[in-house]
């Protein structure tokens, strides 16, 4: 790609996958900025804009051959990039003026330009209105096929996720369900509890945690004076595998965005990881849960730890030193320590 010395902003747009992109930097544009996608985004033409930009800095003239990294996309973000996906046309006309010329480049890149004149910030569109879906948009649509996104901002409350998730085709899984299981506690908690997939009592009852490894994990919380307004929990499935197996990658994908969704309704500061299948459906780590319990992960500016499932618990009874109810009654105190560590510095 060549520079454009008359431009004053540009948005580069590139449909590669995620790591591989970088931008060679031009010296004389005013600002740019790259929009990483997955490889579904090509199907879209390079037509979106998005609103979360990435400020780059521009090295002197002499240098402008070299490229310039970018940081890795986290999956909310991608997230967020098929929400704007779906509402581009919208978008694009309300951020940029229509004097803009709009000049085409081979696939998969589409370069949007303006002259001084019209020029208005790429680094700051507060102005555009919050991620919702488009007209085009029929959320309806969302429980037939994990194909469908689930753009942010769709949902408004738990219920509505209740509905969807109860007529959910997105995965084998809803061809055995009872009841899905959306979560239970605080909207406002500052701590969610992320389980792998709902087991018999939860399938009945439409509940999560509900059995014996809800009565115990009841019980770790009161340990720690932790109630549930202070916790939200919910699953990483909304559907029971059968025979309460782990649920499959593609079963955690497709109902993911549901998930996603969910936290960010609840806005938690902590979340806790319970078992190996949410620690991989969330953060993508796949590290057996032993090496990692206890540990604090940073995931999309939220402080999380894994611990261990109730259920596995249950089948270790054992309280001395090392074993795993001992390590749990240590991770749950860090827990409480590190929540009270955040209230006080908001205070």
């Amino acid at each position: 790609m060549r520079p454009y010395p008359r431009i004053a902003g540009a948005v580069i747009l590139h449909t590669l996958s995620p790591g591989r992109t970088s931008v060679r930097p031009y010296p004389r544009i005013a600002g740019t900025v790259i929009w990483h996608t997955l490889p579904l985004f090509a199907r879209m033409q390079a037509r979106c804009l998005h609103h979360v930009l990435y400020p780059l800095p521009f090295p002197p003239v002499g240098e402008r051959s070299r490229t310039t990294p970018l940081p890795p996309i986290s999956q909310s973000k991608r997230h967020e990039f098929w929400t704007l996906a779906l509402k581009s046309r919208r978008l694009i006309a309300r951020v940029i003026p229509s004097t803009v010329a709009i000049s085409h480049c081979p696939p998969p890149i589409l370069l949007l330009s303006m002259p001084s004149d019209d020029q208005i910030s790429l680094f700051n569109l507060a102005s555009v209105d919050s991620a919702t879906p488009s007209g085009g948009f029929n959320p309806e649509q969302i429980p037939t096929s994990a194909k469908v996104p689930i753009p942010v901002g769709t949902y408004t409350s738990m219920e509505e996720i209740k509905t969807h998730c109860n007529s959910c085709q997105r995965c084998v899984l809803g061809e055995g369900r009872t009841h899905a299981v959306i979560g239970r506690g605080s909207l406002q908690a500052s701590i969610m509890i992320v389980g792998e997939g709902p087991g018999e009592n939860e399938d009945l009852t439409g509940m999560p945690f509900v059995g014996k490894s809800g009565q115990l994990l009841d019980k770790i919380l009161a340990s720690v004076n932790l109630t549930e307004e202070d916790v939200f929990i919910c699953n990483i499935v909304k559907c029971r595998p059968p025979g309460n197996r782990a649920p499959t990658t593609d079963e955690m994908d497709a109902c993911r965005p549901y998930l996603l969704e969910q936290i960010r309704m609840v806005d938690p500061r902590i979340i806790l990881l319970t078992g190996a299948s949410s620690v991989k459906g969330i953060t993508g780590i796949k590290e057996g849960i032993t090496k990692i319990r206890g540990r604090w992960i940073e995931w999309e500016g939220r402080q999380c730890m894994p611990i261990f499932h109730p259920a596995y618990l249950l089948r270790n009874q054992s309280r001395e030193k090392g074993s795993p109810k001992w390590l749990m009654w240590q991770d749950i105190q860090a827990v409480r320590d590190r929540l009270d560590e955040l209230r006080a510095q908001q205070a």
